[in-house]
């Protein structure tokens, strides 16, 4: 049987890179993406392609279930974190399989300061945070956390709302920037994470890591465009093996949720000392160059050992499972190094091992 899977968010790189690494697989998947954007629809590289409304509208659910029904499909994943909490919400309607994690872990996960709090509670290492409800709140965030504090909104990806503030006129001027432009974020301040910017991406069943990954992001592109310096996606990143990464990480996790099931990405910063402190968790979908490591398990050893879209296809379905590696599966130091309008470049011992369009 083929399968028949569905990819929300299927013309973003998120999503790009999630068929990308089916389509690096010998076994033959149909793959279906939908777009709310018209234009990205000629972005995907699915075998069938549908625009859809925002996952916020109310006919969402029902559109996707009109498609489940025309393609015969088997399984949905959904990429975007806002169609992620809409799928989540609505699993029970949907005429689809699904691997998501608890509502609860979804609901937490995708609230930075929920989590923050979680995390707090059970000694993970987290940034220091203060809720901003007015201005002498953000004198309080100065007092305690000292000065440049990181303001942030507690939702969205892609580094939103964040900027790293040095004065109260700033901070202020920086919130009240986004209240002028009517968006109704709520925003927290942190202290200031100066370390290394770390992800651990990682596939859970039943409270059980099944395997993962760890990379450090080097640079982003584009990243002087944006006033924290931090933009959606790494230009250059390298895989890390750091056991206190992987102990964090894992524990971060399963505070969440002792019985995680599904995809979590976790994403670290180093504070002053060193530590790494977990900064969110991207729950249910696919950090967004998870192609990096599906590509280079196929370079590196012919085989799929961290393709983590396809092991997380795999269970699923249920089926039976390769022996994998916990942690560490890909040799250390390998590069991926990407831009726009270039393919991707592998590169380990400062050799280019393979070189890729996506």
């Amino acid at each position: 049987m083929i399968k028949r899977i569905l990819c929300t968010g299927a013309g973003g790189p998120a999503g790009i890179n999630f068929v990308e690494s089916l389509r690096a697989v010998s076994e033959k998947i149909y793959l279906v993406g939908t777009e709310a954007s018209e234009y990205y629809l000629h972005t995907m590289s699915t075998d069938t392609k549908y625009l859809v409304p925002k996952a916020n509208e109310p006919s969402y659910i029902d559109r996707l279930n009109e498609i489940i029904r025309r393609e015969k499909i088997d399984f949905l994943h959904a990429q975007p974190d806002v169609e992620v909490e809409v799928v989540s919400e609505g699993r029970e309607k949907l005429e689809a399989l699904t691997f998501l994690p608890s509502k609860q872990a979804v609901r937490a996960c995708q609230d930075k300061l929920a989590s923050a709090n979680v995390w707090k509670s059970k000694d993970i290492p987290v940034a220091k945070t203060i809720v901003i409800k007015q201005e002498s709140d953000i004198d309080r965030a100065f007092a305690e956390l000292g000065s440049p504090i990181w303001i942030r909104a507690t939702r969205g990806a892609g580094g939103r709302g964040s900027t790293p503030a040095s004065n109260r006129e700033t901070a202020v001027s920086w919130i009240n920037y986004w209240r002028a432009r009517n968006v109704d974020w709520e925003f927290i301040a942190q202290e200031m994470l100066p370390g290394r910017n770390i992800a651990f991406h990682s596939l859970w069943h039943n409270g059980e890591l099944v395997t993962s990954m760890a990379r450090e992001r080097l640079e982003y592109i584009y990243a002087y465009l944006a006033p924290s310096g931090i933009m959606g996606t790494p230009a250059v990143q390298k895989t890390v093996h750091e056991n206190i990464v992987n102990k964090i990480s894992t524990e971060a996790v399963l505070a969440i949720d002792s019985n995680f099931t599904g995809i979590a990405s976790v994403d670290l910063k180093e504070n002053s000392k060193g530590i790494p402190c977990v900064t969110e968790i991207n729950p249910g979908r696919m950090f967004t160059t998870s192609f990096f490591f599906s590509y280079a398990s196929k370079v590196l050893y012919d085989d799929y050992r961290i393709n983590i879209p396809y092991l997380y296809t795999k269970i699923a379905y249920k089926e039976a499972m390769p022996k994998l590696e916990k942690y560490n599966p890909l040799p250390a130091d390998v590069y991926w190094i990407r831009h726009m309008d270039t393919p991707g470049h592998l590169v380990k011992d400062n050799k280019v091992v393979g070189v890729m369009y996506i």
